[in-house]
């Protein structure tokens, strides 16, 4: 099958390589010139495991191409895949404008019938607003459908999370849309749900928000661990046993970050309440997970008293171990933070150091270094705000040489806190005394 692909940031560039390799052609869209010359060289741009051998595979056999023109794009597929940014505008809701953007110009090109299908995560009721204006600059009138087909990946693991997907959901209005959607999937051996348009984009932040609300849930629990004097990882081990819970998503730490859990859970949030419904869960859900980061300031504060004029070490800047993604990183709220009370802080991390100057820029107060322990020389406290493996491998015995004061705040609980207290450090974790 034709297909086109237009966007290619991490949603992007992963379905259209995946679909690639599942021998479909495929035509990568996207406006910055820099980012197609790469892609055209092979260089994903972004980090995410078994990417690169994707896009250069696919390249080298032909079934893979990028373009700047979207005109071609649409001239050369019956099936556009819709996945540019939704980033969070001011007032919680997702900025639609790349969408409404890119579908005038689809429509203006549209000679014979397409099919458009939302991929990015976009409120309900889009469909229709997409649906409206490829009606307004359709200039030769031909047919059309739109469909949602919401990503349900994560970054660290999305290749394979498109690959061997738990569910595929289809949101279609038309007998013709479903019968593409499902010629596409037909070789994927999963749950397919198949409903309404309205019902899918539901669908993708119903799961998401739920998730999160696991995250700020078991983070609560650990709140009253330390008050109480619990352990929160036992708690949660006890919780996941029951087949009803599950033990994913409860891991206690700094919150979660990302382009995808902030944005929709205050997106839904919105949905929801101009749909007239009560949606104070969610907005306390968005809280919780805020008051993270105050907590993990205050662990640093009793174990330093004073933080200006301090040196802390910061391991881990992406928002999550496997990815470059530093948006929303509850790393860099935390360097921020610290920033502003007059600490100095020396930053590592294994792959998104080069996005985080992006929005941290280096300065003599915000040192960027090459390695864990680098980061940790002659520090008074060191932060894990990333769970990389990398960290759990780093010998403590060389990190307690190299700094100033033995103070560990382990944002994570990555590390081991029995080994770091022998060592002689004053180690902190989430959740436990």
């Amino acid at each position: 099958m034709n297909v086109t692909v237009i966007g290619t940031g991490y949603v992007g560039l992963v379905t259209a390589c995946c679909f690639a390799d599942q021998g479909h052609q495929v035509v990568g869209v996207d406006e910055n010139e820099a980012k197609v010359a790469r892609l055209k060289l092979g260089d994903p741009v972004i980090y995410e495991p078994g990417v690169d051998a994707l896009l250069q595979r696919n390249l080298a056999a032909g079934r893979l191409r990028f373009t700047t023109d979207l005109a071609d794009g649409v001239a050369s597929s019956e099936v556009l895949f819709l996945c540019v940014g939704t980033p969070q505008g001011d007032d919680g809701r997702a900025d639609l404008s790349q969408v409404e953007r890119v579908t005038r110009v689809i429509a203006q090109h549209m000679t014979d019938y397409r099919l458009l299908v939302e991929k990015s995560t976009v409120p309900v009721k889009t469909a229709q607003w997409i649906a409206r204006t490829v009606r307004l600059h359709n200039r030769h009138g031909v047919d059309f459908d739109v469909a949602s087909n919401p990503e349900f990946t994560r970054e660290g693991c999305a290749v394979s999370d498109f690959l061997q997907p738990d569910r595929i959901v289809i949101g279609v209005d038309s007998e013709r849309a479903r019968r593409l959607l499902l010629g596409l999937y037909e070789g994927y051996d999963c749950a397919k749900v198949v409903t309404d348009v309205s019902t899918a984009e539901i669908i993708k932040h119903a799961s998401n928000s739920f998730l999160a609300l696991k995250i700020s849930y078991i983070n609560l629990m650990a709140d009253i661990c330390e008050a109480a004097g619990g352990d929160v990882e036992t708690v949660a081990a006890g919780m996941g046993l029951d087949q009803r819970i599950g033990r994913a998503f409860l891991r206690a730490g700094m919150g979660y970050g990302g382009s995808c859990f902030p944005k929709d859970v205050r997106a839904f949030t919105r949905i929801g309440e101009e749909l007239g419904v009560d949606m104070s869960l969610l907005r306390e859900v968005d809280l919780l997970n805020e008051r993270r980061i105050d907590r993990l300031l205050q662990k640093l504060h009793r174990a330093l008293w004073v933080t200006r004029g301090k040196t802390v070490a910061v391991w881990g800047l992406a928002f999550k171990p496997d990815t470059d993604d530093v948006r929303g990183a509850p790393a860099l709220a935390l360097a921020n933070r610290l920033l502003a009370e007059g600490a100095r802080l020396r930053l590592y991390d294994p792959q998104a150091m080069h996005r985080a100057q992006e929005l941290l820029a280096p300065d003599d107060d915000a040192v960027y270094c090459d390695s864990p322990l680098a980061a940790a020389q002659g520090a008074d406290a060191l932060v894990v705000a990333t769970d990389w493996n990398l960290f759990r491998e780093v010998d403590l015995s060389q990190v307690r040489a190299a700094m100033t004061t033995p103070v560990i705040v382990d944002g994570r609980n990555l590390l081991d806190g029995e080994t770091a207290r022998t060592l002689g450090f004053e180690y902190h974790r989430v959740g436990s005394v």
